[in-house]
């Protein structure tokens, strides 16, 4: 089954002055631009086909069901857990993914051991598929760290910060991965912000160039930091891949199982050596873009209250409930779970060291520089400033 988005473009009026010639002709009814929606999972919880993906799917079992459930819930979690660390000072910043759980622990649970994951700095559901102790994430957002965890322990990729760069750098993996005669597929992660970056056209072109088994996997929350999305492309973001030369697919965001249904089929057809795909997982942002961002600047609550409605984790456990795949028990246990994830995110983080503040001045210049030695040495003085400060008083 497919629905149409809700995110419909206004029609741009005509630039055409008045006049005989343009009223003479009637303008021909437009096609809609809307795209359809795979989605296998209603926002109410029912179950819905669809042919060209419900195969991927067919045979998940209640229990992995039940998986899902948890992994989305126990994300939630630690990412609520960060949130609130990093509003008592103990993180200089956080990147929450409220509202996107579904689209990364879909995508997240479709990848193979042997697949390598390129995130950015938002995929925390990505990392807990891939075994990644969510704790190490918290090391470079209080900078104590650079990223915290060996990347290829689990082929998950350090955060990349710099925006779209990592989808050049998934890309140039996978073109190794073939030429290696290897069967597994690289996914790159980024946002509908970064599907504007020069980066992410030239990873389309090389990708599709060289056949590359890579597939590109755009969280559209549909707002990069203030900007939304339609004053960033005049068409959904996914049929940008028509003008490369391979497929693009809009999904169901908040729909876990359309999600990893979709990416099954992207990632075994790079694995087949079909080449690179592009998904579009339309989804929300629920909450800030980071800690330093206020989103009533820029957005109503009309607009937040309407996806509160399409909420991925409650979907899934209307449908749980509905067919009998999960009881009260399994929930409270999963409530248990829950707090005993968020008691050891608070402990291990606040043993955390106080980050190295003269740090940031190593590595600017391989053979140093005078005028970063004066900065380091007045940034000295200004810390040690607060050593020598009384107790509740001011240095004079």
């Amino acid at each position: 089954m497919t629905v149409e988005s809700t995110a419909a473009r206004k029609p741009r009026r005509s630039s055409t002055g008045g006049g005989k010639r343009a009223s003479a002709k009637k303008a021909a009814p437009q096609k809609s631009t809307e795209p359809e929606l795979v989605q296998l999972l209603t926002p109410e919880g029912k179950r819905v086909e669809n042919a060209r993906y419900e195969s991927y799917v067919a045979d998940i079992t209640a229990q992995e069901l039940r998986g899902l459930y948890r992994d989305m819930v126990l994300t939630r979690r630690f990412d609520a857990e960060a949130t609130s660390l990093q509003r008592q000072g103990e993180l200089g910043l956080w990147a929450s993914l409220l509202g996107q759980e579904a689209a990364q622990i879909g995508s997240g649970r479709a990848t193979r051991d042997d697949d390598y994951v390129f995130p950015t700095y938002r995929e925390h559901g990505v990392a807990w598929c891939r075994g990644v102790d969510p704790t190490n994430l918290l090391g470079m957002f209080r900078g104590v760290n650079n990223g915290g965890w060996d990347p290829n322990s689990n082929n998950f990729h350090l955060y990349t910060i710099v925006i779209g760069s990592q989808t050049l750098h998934a890309t140039g993996y996978a073109m190794g991965v073939a030429k290696d005669g290897a069967d597994s597929a690289v996914i790159a992660y980024f946002g509908d912000g970064a599907s504007s970056q020069g980066d992410v056209a030239e990873s389309f072109t090389f990708s599709a160039v060289y056949n590359a088994p890579v597939v590109f996997f755009c969280q559209n929350n549909q707002w990069a930091i203030s900007e939304p999305t339609e004053r960033q492309t005049r068409v959904p973001l996914y049929q940008r891949a028509q003008g490369y030369g391979f497929p693009g697919v809009r999904v169901d965001g908040n729909d876990v199982l359309a999600v990893l249904a979709v990416t099954k089929w992207a990632l075994e057809r790079a694995r087949a050596g079909e080449g690179p795909a592009l998904i579009e997982a339309f989804t929300y942002r629920m909450g800030a873009h980071t800690t330093s961002d206020d989103p009533s600047k820029y957005r109503n609550d009309d607009e937040r209250v309407a996806w509160e409605a399409k909420d991925p984790i409650l979907r899934l456990r209307a449908y749980l409930e509905s067919e009998g795949h999960a009881d009260e028990g399994f929930f409270a246990e999963l409530d248990d779970e829950s707090e005993a994830l968020g008691k050891r995110v608070r402990e291990v983080v606040r043993a955390m060291p106080d980050p190295d503040l003269m740090a940031i001045f190593e590595n600017v210049y391989a053979d140093g520089h005078a005028l970063v030695d004066e900065e380091r040495a007045q940034f000295a003085a200004y810390q040690a400033s607060f050593a020598d400060a009384p107790a509740g008083g001011e240095v004079k």
